[in-house]
């Protein structure tokens, strides 16, 4: 069976268990050219498990009859080697903790195109039948300085819309799905920064006026291929698989958890999609708010970062593995329900104890998520204001004093001894990529095992609110973080030890 074939050996994938379309792709393709109503921007795996199926999913109710124009982002080969080789077609797996899969050929990609292809992304955006640009390229995608050229990504972008500007000026809706706080805002400072190339008032006026950019909440975890599912897929016959890299993040298949949420500030320029048709979720600015700081201050990423953290010291590779370990499955616990909750901002729309139940009973224990700590611990200096500092300033903001708190110091100190480069067995691992790691490291020194840290030698790192969002010198929590750092550091297994006494 090969992808480029199904609509011809439809009956053959079913008959294995796949959901194939049944609209029309050819006329779907047509008509989306024609008058396109929705493209997006950074085509990864995310896009394919998430965006794509729910697409996919109203394209066969007959809801829409428009499909998705896909831009690849900084990889364009990937575009070649994974979309166009396959006639724009992939497969979706979607993986249940019960061991069940899902198995969908998805068709709704209408085109795929690199950032490159100025003319016909040109061509697009001056059609006025275009409603929405849409972004998953990372947080990095975002990030401008003054030394960004007319080649930055985002530049590109801009000049697309400078574009729709000189040829209607019609309204458009860009909105980010990416998983960053207030991704609308970040995004529009970045067309904004690079509109001030073209010193053209009148554009950015109609960049105010006609153009929004949307707060939006995404969750759904979107590991890389993974070689098990692979095997899975050449058991079943499909023959795509044969000469793809089997290590490249990208594959003729995209594999992911079954739970996801996109809430989406209500604010379209040019028509609202009916993605609430497929369970997205429109609200207000301030329950998006709300939904956002729930998630990603309280009942997932702040439990996904210190099992990020304390994975890479225990060795695990796998976070499913670690919500097997007790002592790691309690510290989950402990971030998340004792110190989290007290203080979660709850948006009403979901509700906070029932989104955190699912993510520590159902999602992270998943065997069949083969999501990694040393993926999720990148850029770990980045995540931890967000995911740790807006609850310390809740708790500050309510009067309690939180050097009381246990749990949370005990994750920023285990940053700190997996900032060593040492594991629990006393090997050395690889830290992964994050932008201040030779800074933190140059103040810590060389530490080994065995070795005692006075509190004034990381101070700097102890006071840096843009860290831990708050100076944990100036609240009372740099004694403790530096006690259980030095717990921590007093020999082969004292990792795991540190962690049982205080659980």
């Amino acid at each position: 069976m090969k992808l480029i074939n199904v609509i011809q050996e439809r009956n053959k994938w079913l008959d294995k268990g796949y959901e194939v379309f049944s609209y029309d792709r050819e006329k779907m393709i047509e008509d989306t050219r024609k008058d396109p109503e929705w493209v997006h921007f950074g085509a990864g795996n995310l896009f394919r498990a998430f965006q794509a199926v729910f697409c996919d999913q109203l394209l066969d109710q007959g809801i829409l009859t428009k499909g998705i124009i896909a831009v690849g982002g900084r990889d364009s080969a990937a575009i070649d080697d994974y979309f166009r080789r396959f006639n724009d077609l992939h497969i979706a797996v979607t993986l249940k903790g019960n061991g069940e899969i899902e198995k969908r050929v998805v068709g709704s990609i209408a085109e795929s195109l690199k950032i490159e292809d100025k003319e016909r992304l040109e061509e697009i955006f001056e059609n006025p039948s275009l409603k929405v640009a849409s972004f998953t390229v990372t947080e990095k995608g975002y990030v401008v300085n003054d030394s960004d050229t007319s080649e930055a990504f985002m530049a590109k972008v801009t000049d697309l819309l400078h574009h729709r500007y000189l040829h209607g000026a019609y309204p458009i809706t860009l909105s980010s799905h990416d998983n960053c706080s207030h991704n609308g805002d970040v995004l529009k400072k970045a067309i904004v920064f690079f509109a001030g190339r073209y010193n053209d008032e009148a554009f950015l006026n109609y960049i105010e006026e006609k153009v929004s950019f949307p707060i939006a909440m995404i969750d759904k975890i979107t590991p890389r291929p993974d070689k098990k599912i692979a095997a899975i897929l050449e058991n079943d016959g499909v023959e795509d698989l044969k000469d793809l890299d089997p290590n490249h993040y990208m594959s003729c298949f995209v594999n992911a958890e079954k739970t996801q949420y996109l809430v989406i500030e209500d604010k379209f320029s040019n028509g609202r999609p009916q993605w609430e048709k497929a369970g997205i979720i429109y609200a207000d600015r301030e329950t998006v708010d709300k939904v956002e700081k729930m998630k990603v201050g309280t009942c997932l990423n702040p439990v996904h970062t210190s099992l990020a953290v304390y994975g890479c010291l225990l060795d695990h590779h796998l976070i499913c593995e670690e919500m097997k370990d007790e002592v790691l499955n309690k510290l989950a616990r402990h971030v998340g329900y004792d110190e989290g909750l007290p203080v979660v901002v709850d948006p009403k729309i979901l509700d906070p104890k029932a989104f955190i139940d699912t993510v520590i009973e159902e999602r992270l224990p998943n065997p069949y998520m083969p999501d990694a700590p040393q993926r999720i611990a990148m850029d770990t200096s980045q995540k931890l204001p967000v995911r740790f500092g807006e609850t310390l300033k809740a708790y500050i903001r309510k009067g309690e004093d939180i050097s009381k708190l246990t749990y949370i110091p005990l994750v920023f100190a285990g940053w700190l001894r997996y900032l060593t480069g040492i594991n629990d067995k006393g090997e050395t691992f690889e830290i992964p990529s994050d932008p201040r790691l030779e800074e933190m490291k140059d103040i810590l020194g060389d530490v080994k095992l065995g070795d005692h840290i006075e509190k004034e030698k990381i101070l700097p790192i102890l006071k840096d609110k843009t860290i831990f969002g708050v100076d944990l010198e100036e609240y009372g929590l740099s004694d403790k973080v530096t006690a259980y750092l030095n717990e921590e550091l007093q020999g082969i297994g004292a990792v795991r030890e540190t962690l049982k006494k205080y659980m």
